[in-house]
């Protein structure tokens, strides 16, 4: 079968440009068979090939990625590698407590694999064990606030809830009425975290960058077309989010959802005393249509809001120059203090989601297996369905892993042009909702 849409995205993502520069693996030319072949370099394709790799010391894995690590959706996101439940769907956020509470063992080890490999390998990702802030300003907002900590009271994880006045201290920022405050959240710069991850493979990873897969043959074994040869998979792992949709799976039940992100230059000093607060933090809003807000250990400004559905998992550039005005007006509001403050970068970033909440864990196919959708907990949720991923095709089996494989994955969309009507007035309608929280 042909891939009707390859990866696309724009070369505006600020995390890539400010993160290390690397020279890119060469990609893959003439033709060559492998045991275990993992489409996509991200979180969860660098997961599971990093532990096919140690679980198979005696094979060679091939992993391909179809543009430059940390080019695409995992070094774009706004760098949260959040622990705890965040079911939006869920009147307190945790929803079902036993469900909740494998939600938080998954996260948490997903955290535990990533510092631990940042710890070896001395990679310089700006991780910082700082927790996050749920910070609200309208009504509804505070009403979710109050929610979630019955939630985490149910759940029984630490919280601290900061009143307004108290605020100033944590943020600089006087725009919000309530935050809660969670410590077990770990913020990174996603783009220089992935690039060092793949530059610390095991030996027997082969990594090709900038190989699109164009044709696919399904059989015994698996048959990879690109533009300058083939690979053959014996068994062939997709870690390609809304992309697998692309190789035949899951078709219709993933959401390609872009946000969208700007990022200032570095503050001077002067324009630090000016904010005030803690040298570096991370704040996500209240309601789930609302603004993003980090202040990194640079001292740059990030601010991330707004949505578009982009069907074909590419971004379009139309959307940038669209949103970096709503960027512009959520800075302003919230930092009045730092009216010289440009942005220097501004992105989109795709979300793999679907209408349920759930992702894939399993096998697809004879001889295909997919660790697929994350609905935007890419960082941690990635990194450990990759891992385990790997494990199950070793044999090991445990709680977390049937946990996924008995999981009901990501339910079937209605069909165009209901969809696109359907996402898209959702979006605008959340937007609109969310009020001075956007």
């Amino acid at each position: 079968m042909k891939v009707s849409s390859l990866p696309a995205d724009d070369d505006s993502c600020g995390w890539f440009h400010l993160s290390r520069p690397r020279s890119p693996e060469p990609g893959h030319r003439g033709h060559r068979s492998a045991r275990w072949v993992v489409v996509g370099a991200g979180f969860t394709g660098l997961a599971a090939a990093r532990q096919l790799a140690l679980n198979f010391p005696d094979d060679e894995v091939v992993l391909i990625e179809a543009q430059e690590v940390g080019l695409g959706p995992s070094g774009r996101n706004a760098g949260f590698a959040i622990d705890l439940p965040h079911d939006i769907g869920a009147e307190d956020y945790i929803g079902d407590i036993d469900l909740a509470r494998i939600s938080l063992k998954l996260n948490l080890e997903g955290q535990s694999i990533l510092r631990n490999l940042v710890d070896q390998f001395g990679i310089d990702c700006q991780m910082k064990a700082c927790g996050k802030y749920q910070a609200a300003v309208e009504e509804r907002g505070i009403a979710v606030l109050e929610a979630y900590r019955r939630g985490l009271d149910k759940l029984g994880q630490p919280y601290q809830m900061i009143e307004a006045e108290e605020l100033p201290e944590h943020l600089g920022t006087r725009f919000y009425r309530k935050a809660l405050f969670t410590p077990g959240a770990v913020l990174v710069q996603p783009s220089a975290l992935v690039k060092g991850l793949a530059d610390s493979l095991p030996a027997n990873v082969t990594l090709y960058e900038r190989t699109p897969i164009l044709e696919v043959e399904y059989g015994a074994k698996t048959l990879l077309k690109h533009a300058h040869g083939s690979i053959t998979a014996d068994k062939l792992i997709l870690a390609n989010n809304s992309f697998g949709m692309r190789f035949g799976f899951l078709q219709g039940r993933m959401l390609p959802i872009y946000t969208y992100a700007s990022i200032t230059r570095p503050l001077t000093d002067e324009e630090q005393a000016r904010l005030g607060g803690k040298p570096f933090w991370g704040a996500i809003p209240a309601d789930p249509f609302g603004t993003t807000v980090r202040r990194t250990p640079d001292n740059r400004l990030l601010i991330r809001n707004s949505f578009s559905f982009n069907p074909d998992g590419r971004s379009n550039s139309k959307y940038n120059e669209r949103f970096v005005r709503r960027h512009r007006a959520s800075f302003d509001q919230r930092f009045p203090m730092l009216p010289g403050v440009k942005f220097e970068y501004t992105w989109g970033g795709a979300l793999a989601m679907s209408r349920n909440h759930n992702g894939f864990f399993g096998q697809l196919a004879p001889n295909v297996y997919g660790a697929l959708g994350c609905n935007g907990l890419g960082v941690t949720r990635g990194t450990v369905t990759g891992k385990l991923l790997a494990d199950w095709l070793a044999g090991e089996r445990d709680g977390l892993i049937d946990f996924l494989l008995q999981a009901p994955g990501p339910t079937g969309n209605p069909p165009e042009p209901f969809l696109s009507l359907g996402v898209n007035m959702n979006l605008k309608w959340g937007q609109y909702r969310a009020g001075r929280e956007s």
